[in-house]
């Protein structure tokens, strides 16, 4: 190959994806399912604002994040669910058996925070161990499984609570979701529930750049492929199912602050956990999808229903309102991702570029 050749195809060849400007991968990135719920969670935002004035007080802004945190946390654990390949419907129920455990075992005592707490933690990664081998040694599907653990887990909630609202735990252990810091400037306070979603965040980007994240969302896309890798499917989905659980223990401790102790708690949350997580641009059936994206989901969700309050519209729509968002945020992910991996994929070569073959007897080809 000739110097001006060469010179001609360093002129011509079409820059790397990473060489373009800061401004144009951002759009890119907002250009995708996954980014675009920001650009949503951000219209809705400013809709609200213009429909009440007091929502853009930075003050009443800090509370509403601090109140939809326990639901963020949740679709967070959803998220590594989904992503694998599965769902997750006790969600819910996991809640509701956390809160009424803390009201029977901790009751108005001090001295047992820390071990309800343990007890909390280790009945979260029980049912998490429970629901992924029974889905993945078992064969059975992950609907079955958690719609049957879900019924479980509410028959114990009526058994423990009658059905009714019991005792409430101490307010050392309600502080935990109801407290904030407080006298913070601009603010007012940062509610303890925020703080906490977002350590959970920074530990859900960390752990899905890690060789745990991409196996999970590897299993996710293509379970045999992972398996002839090498990867251990059972282990991986059942360790999203330990997460996933112990999501919704960690929202079932916070909503004691909020709600107290009623089997109520937690009611739905499995469904809006769903519906933030497709909302953010998790494909249903695994393999696609931003662990953050899915928490901009859930502010997106509660963005969108408190909009509809301010509306004064009833808040019996709640739920066909999340039903449409599910039906078309199926649609509108699975045509973008499909047109994002087509432009991903590079052409095959033209058959007068491929390299020819060396003559017989010497080493000489073109390339």
């Amino acid at each position: 190959m000739t110097d001006s050749q060469v010179t001609e195809t360093r002129t011509t060849a079409p820059l790397p994806y990473h060489a373009h400007g800061l401004g144009a991968r951002a759009l890119a990135v907002l250009a995708t399912p996954g980014g675009a719920v920001l650009v949503l969670a951000i219209a809705l935002l400013l809709a609200t604002i213009a429909a009440n004035p007091n929502f853009g007080d930075p003050g009443v802004l800090i509370r509403f994040l601090g109140r939809t945190a326990p639901i963020a946390i949740v679709a967070l654990g959803q998220y590594y669910v989904i992503v694998s390949g599965e769902f997750d419907l006790s969600m819910g129920a996991v809640i509701a058996a956390q809160v009424v455990i803390a009201g029977n075992f901790i009751g108005e005592d001090e001295s047992r925070i820390i071990p309800g707490l343990v007890l909390m933690l280790l009945l979260g990664v029980g049912i998490g161990v429970v629901n992924g081998l029974v889905t993945t040694l078992l064969q059975v599907p992950s609907f079955i499984t958690t719609l049957a653990m879900m019924l479980a887990l509410g028959g114990l909630v009526d058994y423990l609570s009658g059905g009714a609202a019991t005792g409430n735990p101490p307010d050392k252990f309600r502080e935990i979701g109801r407290g904030a810091i407080e006298d913070v400037p601009v603010v007012d306070v940062i509610p303890y529930p925020l703080i906490i979603l977002t350590v959970l965040c920074v530990a859900a980007a960390w752990l899905m750049r890690r060789p745990f994240g991409r196996t999970l969302i590897a299993v996710g896309d293509n379970p045999d492929a992972a398996a002839v890798s090498g990867a251990r499917v059972w282990r991986v989905k059942t360790q999203a199912f330990v997460l996933s659980s112990l999501a919704s223990t960690v929202a079932g401790i916070l909503l004691v602050g909020y709600a107290g102790v009623h089997p109520s708690v937690g009611q739905g949350y499995e469904f809006m956990a769903i519906t933030a997580v497709v909302l953010g641009g998790v494909v249903l059936g695994g393999g696609r999808g931003w662990v953050l994206s899915a928490v901009a989901g859930a502010f997106a969700l509660e963005l969108l229903f408190t909009l509809l309050t301010a509306l004064e519209i009833e808040s019996t729509w709640r739920d066909s309102v999340q039903g449409l968002i599910i039906i078309a945020a199926l649609a509108v992910s699975a045509r973008a991702w499909t047109l994002g991996r087509g432009r991903r994929t590079s052409p095959p070569p033209k058959t007068a570029d491929r390299p020819t073959e060396p003559t017989p007897g010497t080493n000489i080809g073109e390339n």
